[in-house]
């Protein structure tokens, strides 16, 4: 059995995140959500996923505050950051493992990055 790619999603905007289910579990994805900063990171270190979606404001926190954090400790990670109010020219470092994607985002957009699993 061909193991699936797992992404976790944080965000707490709840419909867009099962938009964002739909959209992965149907390229054969295995998704993981978290709709808080703290249950994010914390399930970020028990699964072990092999992408990040990760949204800035949160309402424990700002995730782009932990970017650092996340890749230091996951160099293997791809990292998408969003956000309705923050864009790629506030994000200092940007890795070859990072993208920043501004919402709203199309699925269309999506499509040329994320391919069925």
């Amino acid at each position: 059995m061909k193991v699936k790619i797992k992404i976790l999603i944080i965000d707490d905007e709840q419909d867009y995140c099962l938009i964002m289910r739909h959209y992965f579990e149907s390229k054969q994805y295995e998704v993981l959500i978290a709709n808080t900063l703290s249950s994010g990171l914390d399930m970020l270190s028990s699964q072990k996923p092999d992408i990040l979606i990760l949204d800035n404001n949160l309402p424990d926190g700002e995730g782009w505050n932990h970017v650092d954090d996340i890749v230091n400790m996951n160099p293997r990670l791809k990292l998408h950051l969003i956000s309705a109010y923050r864009s790629v020219k506030d994000v200092t470092n940007l890795g070859e493992n990072i993208q920043v994607w501004e919402k709203p985002i199309s699925m269309s957009k999506f499509d040329d990055v994320f391919l069925p699993a």
